[in-house]
């Protein structure tokens, strides 16, 4: 196994990525999932051409993606890239527009490769948009949890979406079973 030189004070910094997603309500049982992916490079480059660029924001991308439940449907999705390194890398913008009507469930990850990774899409808008699914889940059960949900609309898909999504959701654990008690308790008491 490699180990990574421990001497951080040798290290140089020549890029950065931040992701930044926010979710909105936009109405009963409804998001707008917000993403934004900033690539900074933070010293001139030489690339294949050979051509100098300067230090700075090389992708500069935003996503806003309409989600609708219970089944976390995409009904919109907007696309806007303030920085591209080429201007060909704008003909990607409405790629995304293949992922209208796709639900955000198990599963997703491999259909959104499908259907705009590699040749068909951007590599950054594809990135971005895998990691936006996770929050877009998060964003909509904060949502609707604002109140107390209705255990016969959503509880179903609660576990549906939990199970074995990491370990303390998995299956056979704890959690589940006690999550899967109270929703049954719930039902009971409507």
């Amino acid at each position: 196994m490699t180990r990574t030189p421990e001497d951080r004070s040798k290290w140089k910094a020549v890029h950065t990525r931040k992701i930044d997603m926010r979710t909105f309500e936009t109405g009963p049982g409804a998001i707008v999932v917000e993403g934004t992916l900033i690539d900074d490079r933070l010293y001139a480059t030489y690339p294949m051409s050979g051509e100098r660029r300067p230090p700075g924001v090389v992708h500069h991308m935003t996503i806003r993606m309409h989600v609708v439940g219970p089944d976390l449907t995409i009904e919109a999705i907007e696309v806007a890239m303030p920085a591209v390194p080429r201007e060909e890398c704008r003909e990607t913008q409405s790629s995304l527009d293949r992922l209208l009507g796709m639900r955000i469930a198990a599963g997703f990850t491999e259909k959104v490769k499908a259907q705009i990774g590699g040749a068909a899409g951007c590599t950054h808008l594809t990135a971005l948009l895998l990691a936006m699914a996770p929050a877009a889940v998060q964003g909509f059960w904060a949502a609707i949890s604002q109140k107390a949900m209705d255990p016969a609309l959503y509880g179903d898909r609660a576990v549906t979406f939990l199970t074995d999504t990491c370990r303390v959701w998995r299956r056979d654990g704890p959690l589940m079973a006690e999550f899967k008690s109270n929703l049954e308790t719930a039902a009971e008491d409507k």
